[in-house]
């Protein structure tokens, strides 16, 4: 199940750079330092990953806290590390997309450059001086 937030941003990343985002991540990964996409690609996986570790210790949650278990000593602090774990991923999750949502709202994709036309103009072949009339 894809999630949402690291979806939008994936989507928002192909959108500016116009490609899908494992094209992207295949360039970013041949220039991993220094370029805005190896930035943004990096961020968006930190978010993938928290919400991955959301997902799991949420499912491990309902799993010790299932209906017919017993909670004992032993599972209440099995309990309350899932709990944190959660709190902790959420926050992290939470900044990291705040960060490269910032990021993208300030990235524009610049319209392509019109293509030259194929009829160039036309150039004297001698140039502006031939053109000079003697006066004597």
């Amino acid at each position: 199940m894809p999630h949402a937030l690291s979806q939008t941003i994936a989507e928002r990343i192909e959108d500016l750079y116009g490609q899908p985002m494992a094209a992207l991540e295949a360039h970013a990964d041949t220039h991993p330092r220094g370029t805005m996409l190896a930035a943004l690609t990096s961020s968006h996986a930190d978010v993938q990953r928290a919400e991955r570790s959301i997902a799991f210790q949420l499912q491990r949650l309902r799993e010790l806290a299932h209906p017919e278990r017993e909670i004992g000593k032993f599972e209440a602090g099995h309990l309350l590390d899932c709990a944190r774990r959660i709190a902790e991923s959420v926050a992290t999750r939470d900044a990291h997309a705040q960060t490269v949502s910032a990021v993208l709202a300030g990235l524009h994709r610049v319209p392509a450059a019109p293509a030259p036309s194929l009829a160039a103009p036309a150039v004297p072949a001698a140039g502006p001086a031939s053109t000079a009339t003697r006066t004597r």
